[in-house]
């Protein structure tokens, strides 16, 4: 057991140290174990959790996620403290330099009245100060352990900034049928490689004509995969109310259900709306 004053109320400095405490020789054996790349997966989860709180507008939920991450954060530079790289308050200083010089209009004497004079800045400022000589610098920068979709949509909105881009949404979007077709030929071929090849060019085509349509494609698969779970459910309480089992029945029978809950569902939102 470490000796340890407890408090009514906690600030950042004494997370800092109760998270040295844990991983001190007195502390917890667990903690101590931890790397980088043991609790890699717990920083991917609980960004996750923050995010489906903002989802649920809960800003109790909210203030607790976040709190979650926080602790992620200080750990990983824990981790780095005791190798002698650096430590939380290198990260605090490295964060509130990058802030200040790429808010000039804010903290210099560049003028920028507009949100998009603010991220022309942005861009050309981050550009220099990582050393990104090319267009191309910038679109491999984007984190490849970015779900694929964002990844994609960030991508494509950093080529447009070259000028790299399609020049209306309809053209964006007519191009989906372009990408489908090519797929309709790869199939036709049997070639698995190149039909995963084209599957991936027409997703990313779709992402491209949300971007033009200013919808966020991660956020529209969201919801789609929500709607379909919510459908899903529906048309399985369809068919338990008749005494059956789903995977015994034809597709054919099953979009009849499907029709019909599409249709109960579509009815309760209209109820809920009026």
């Amino acid at each position: 057991m470490v000796e340890y004053q407890q408090k009514d109320h906690y600030s950042i400095n004494d997370l800092l140290d109760i998270v040295r405490l844990l991983r001190s020789e007195g502390g917890c054996p667990w903690d101590r174990e931890q790397t980088h790349q043991s609790i890699r997966s717990d920083l991917i989860e609980e960004t996750c959790e923050v995010i489906e709180a903002i989802d649920l507008e809960d800003a109790e939920l909210l203030r607790e996620e976040l709190g979650d991450v926080l602790l992620q954060v200080v750990f990983h530079c824990r981790i780095e403290e005791e190798q002698s790289s650096f430590k939380f308050d290198d990260v605090c200083d490295e964060v509130c330099k990058k802030l200040i010089i790429r808010h000039p209009h804010v903290f210099g004497d560049v003028t920028a009245d507009t949100t998009d004079q603010v991220l022309k800045n942005w861009d050309a400022i981050k550009m220099e100060t990582k050393g990104q000589e090319r267009y191309t610098d910038t679109l491999t920068s984007v984190a490849k352990s970015l779900p694929a979709l964002m990844r994609a949509q960030k991508v494509g909105k950093r080529a447009m900034r070259a000028g790299m881009d399609f020049r209306c949404a309809e053209d964006a979007v007519a191009c989906i049928g372009g990408e489908k077709a090519e797929l309709d030929a790869a199939i036709a071929s049997g070639n698995k490689a190149d039909i995963e090849e084209e599957m991936g060019d027409l997703l990313f085509s779709c992402v491209n004509a949300a971007r033009h349509l200013g919808i966020d494609a991660e956020l529209a698969l969201k919801s789609a995969t929500e709607k379909f779970i919510k459908r899903f459910s529906v048309t399985e309480d369809l068919v338990s109310e008749e005494k059956l089992d789903m995977k015994n029945l034809p597709i054919e029978e099953l979009d009849i259900y499907w029709d019909k809950a599409k249709s109960i569902i579509s009815k309760m939102e209209e109820q809920k709306n009026d």
